[in-house]
C-alpha cells in the first residue's frame, strides 16, 4: 500500500513493477465520486450543521414545486439535496437528516390541517416525517453501489408506499408525483402509475446528487494540482489538474448531466392515447356552504342541501331559457346532503324535486344511515323518474374524520373525537355506476391520493372519473389545489376526463391530458356545463396496476443487505494495491 497524495493534495503515481514512474498519471474513465465517511481516511467531513442546513433546504424545496406555487422544476434539486446530506454518513445519522428533511417538507405541506388544531397539525406532520428518516437511512447504505442513484430513487418510492399503507390506511399525501402534473415527468403516469413518476422525479434528483459530487471532486483535484505547481510539481502538465487527467472526470460530469436532462426529456416522449369521439355533457354544481372550518356542520347541513338544490334549479331555468345546452348528467358534490335522504322525508322531496326539473341523472353526495350507530359516506345516482338507485360507498376513509381508530381510548383523551359521530363503514365495490348515456367512475375526495381506488373503478368500466369533494373544512388553504394536481395526474394515468365537484371549490373539469378546462373560485356557488370526452382505452398503467410499484420496492430494499456488506466509501485519497 502506498501513500498516494503528493505535498499539495494533487495526487501522484505508484511507483510501476520495475520501479520506475509511469510517464503521466491516467485518471480513471468513470470515477465514482468518494463521500465523506466516518471512520476513512481522507478530507474533513461536512459539520452536522452542514449536513442538516442542506436536508432542511432540500425538504423545502420538495414543497415548493407543489401547488399553489407549482414551482415542479425544484423537486428534483430538493431530493438531490436531501440524498446529498446523507451521502458517506451512516445509517443511524442518515436516519436523522431524513427525519430533518422530512419535517422540513411535511411542515409546510400538511399545513391546511391546522383548521383542525395545531397539534393535528403538528402531529401529523411529525408522523410522516418518520418515513423519510428510514429512507435517509436507506439512502445512506444505498450510495455505496455501484448506480446508486437507480436505488436511492426505488427507496424514495417504497418510503412512498409505506407511508401510503401505514398507520391507519395510511396517508398518500404529498407524493413526490403530485407536485409534476403539468411536468415533464407526468407522461410517466400512463406507464407505471403515480409510483413511476416519484422514481423518475427521485432519479432525476440522484443524478443531480451525483453530478455535484464529480464536479466537487474535480475542483478538489484542480485545486490541488494548482498547489502542485507547474512542470515541476507533483502532477506535473498530466497531473490531475491537467486536461488529460481531469478529462475522465468531466467526461463523467457531462453523462451524469445528461441523465438528469434526459429522464424528464423521455418523458414527453410518452405517446398519448387519440380521442375517441364520444362525449357525454356534464353539469358541475358547486353550492357552497354558509360557515368556514368546522362550522358548516351541525345544525346548518339543511343550508347545504338546500344551496345545492337551488342552483340546480338555476340550471334547469338556464336550460329551458336556452342560454346553456341541457346536461346529460349532473354531479352534486360529497356531503351534498349530510341529511339522510332515505330516512328525511324533507331532504328527500329537496332533492328529488330538484333532479325532475332539471330531468337528467344526478349523482348526489349523502351520508346514509347504517343501522343506529354507523353511516356510509355515499355517491348516490338519483333519476328524475326512478327516484334513488344505483350508489357507490366510499371506500378509503378518513381516519378520525369519518372513523374514529381506537375509538374508546382517543375519545377518552381528545374530546374533539367525538365531532366524528357516527362512525363510517367502507364501502367494499368499486365505483362503476350508470348514469344515462354513460358508466361514471366515482371516486370520493380523499380517495383520490390512492393508487388502488382510482385504478379499480376506471378498470370497472368507469368513464369519465367523477370526483365529488368536500373541502369546507379546509376552504382557502392548499388542501383544494394539491387535490386538483391529483386530478390531473390521474387523468393522464389512466386516460380518462376527470369531473370534480366540491361543496366550496376547487370543483374542475380536466381533460385525459391533464389540461384543466375549467375550474371554480372557491367559498362561491358555481354552476358549468361541459362537454367531456368518454374514453375506454385503457394505459400501460391501469393495465400493470401496482406491479411497477411493488418491482421497483422490492428491488431497492433487496439492495440494501448488498450494500451492508460493501461498507462505506473512503475519502479522499484512494488505495491502491
Amino acid at each position: 500500500m502506498h501513500d498516494t497524495n503528493g505535498p499539495a493534495g494533487a495526487r501522484t503515481a505508484p511507483p510501476i513493477a520495475d520501479g520506475s514512474a509511469p510517464s503521466e498519471p491516467t485518471a480513471p474513465t468513470a470515477p465514482a465520486p468518494p463521500a465523506p465517511a466516518t471512520g476513512t481516511a481522507g478530507g474533513p467531513r461536512p459539520p452536522a450543521a452542514l449536513r442538516a442546513a442542506g436536508a432542511a433546504a432540500g425538504g423545502l424545496l420538495l414543497f415548493l414545486a407543489f401547488p399553489p406555487l407549482d414551482l415542479w422544476f425544484l423537486a428534483p434539486p430538493g431530493i438531490a439535496l436531501a440524498v446529498l446530506s446523507v451521502y458517506g454518513t451512516a445509517p443511524r445519522r442518515g436516519a436523522w437528516l431524513g427525519l430533518v428533511a422530512g419535517i422540513a417538507f411535511m411542515l409546510p405541506s400538511v399545513a391546511w390541517v391546522r383548521s383542525l388544531g395545531v397539534d393535528v397539525w403538528l402531529g401529523l406532520a411529525a408522523l410522516e416525517a418518520v418515513f423519510y428518516a428510514a429512507f435517509g437511512a436507506g439512502a445512506a447504505l444505498a450510495v455505496r453501489l455501484p448506480l446508486w442513484p437507480l436505488w436511492t430513487a426505488g427507496l424514495w418510492v417504497a418510503s412512498e408506499w409505506v407511508r401510503g399503507l401505514v398507520p391507519f390506511g395510511g396517508f398518500p399525501w404529498a407524493r413526490a408525483a403530485f407536485s409534476q402534473a403539468g411536468s415533464p415527468f407526468a407522461p410517466y403516469a400512463a406507464l407505471g402509475g403515480v409510483p413511476l413518476v416519484s422514481f423518475a422525479v427521485a432519479l432525476c434528483g440522484g443524478l443531480l446528487a451525483l453530478l455535484a459530487l464529480v464536479c466537487a471532486w474535480g475542483a478538489g483535484r484542480t485545486g490541488g494540482a494548482g498547489g502542485a505547481g507547474g512542470t515541476g510539481g507533483a502532477g506535473g502538465m498530466g497531473g490531475a489538474g491537467s486536461p488529460g487527467g481531469m478529462s475522465g472526470v468531466w467526461r463523467a460530469a457531462a453523462l451524469t448531466l445528461a441523465g438528469a436532462v434526459a429522464v424528464p426529456a423521455l418523458g414527453l416522449a410518452v405517446p398519448r392515447p387519440g380521442d375517441e369521439g364520444r362525449t357525454v355533457n356534464v353539469a358541475v354544481v358547486q353550492g357552497n356552504v354558509p360557515g368556514r372550518g368546522m362550522a358548516w356542520m351541525g345544525d346548518e347541513r339543511a343550508v347545504v342541501l338546500r344551496n345545492h338544490a337551488d342552483k340546480t334549479h338555476e340550471l334547469a331555468a338556464a336550460v329551458r331559457a336556452g342560454r346553456v345546452a341541457k346536461p346529460d348528467i349532473v354531479v352534486w358534490p360529497e356531503n351534498s346532503s349530510d341529511i339522510d335522504p332515505y330516512l328525511d322525508e324533507s331532504a328527500r322531496s329537496t332533492i328529488d324535486a330538484a333532479v325532475k326539473d332539471i330531468g337528467v341523472p344526478v349523482l348526489v353526495g349523502v351520508v346514509a344511515s347504517i343501522g343506529d350507530t354507523e353511516r356510509a359516506t355515499r355517491s348516490l345516482v338519483w333519476d328524475p323518474v326512478a327516484g334513488p338507485g344505483a350508489y357507490y360507498d366510499k371506500q378509503q376513509l378518513v381516519p378520525f374524520g369519518e372513523y374514529t381508530p381506537m375509538q374508546e381510548l382517543v375519545q377518552s383523551l381528545y374530546a374533539r373525537a367525538r365531532l366524528v359521530g357516527r362512525q363510517s363503514r367502507p364501502g367494499t365495490v368499486d365505483g362503476d355506476l350508470r348514469m344515462g348515456p354513460v358508466t361514471i367512475g366515482a371516486v370520493n375526495c380523499y380517495e383520490i391520493a390512492f393508487d388502488g381506488v382510482v385504478r379499480g373503478t376506471v378498470r370497472a368500466g368507469g368513464s369519465p372519473i367523477v370526483v365529488q369533494a368536500n373541502n369546507a373544512t379546509y376552504a382557502l388553504t392548499d388542501l383544494p389545489v394539491q387535490q386538483l394536481a391529483m386530478y390531473r395526474l390521474r387523468a393522464v394515468e389512466h386516460n380518462r376526463a376527470v369531473v370534480a365537484a366540491a361543496t366550496t371549490g376547487v370543483s374542475a373539469v380536466v381533460r385525459p391530458d391533464g389540461d384543466v378546462s375549467w375550474r371554480s373560485e372557491e367559498l362561491v356557488p358555481a354552476v358549468h356545463v361541459e362537454r367531456v370526452p368518454v374514453r375506454t382505452g385503457t394505459t400501460l398503467a391501469t393495465t400493470l396496476g401496482p406491479a411497477p410499484e411493488w418491482l421497483l420496492v422490492a428491488l431497492s430494499l433487496g439492495a440494501l443487505p448488498w450494500a451492508l456488506r460493501r461498507g462505506p466509501r473512503t475519502v479522499g485519497a484512494r488505495r491502491d494495491h
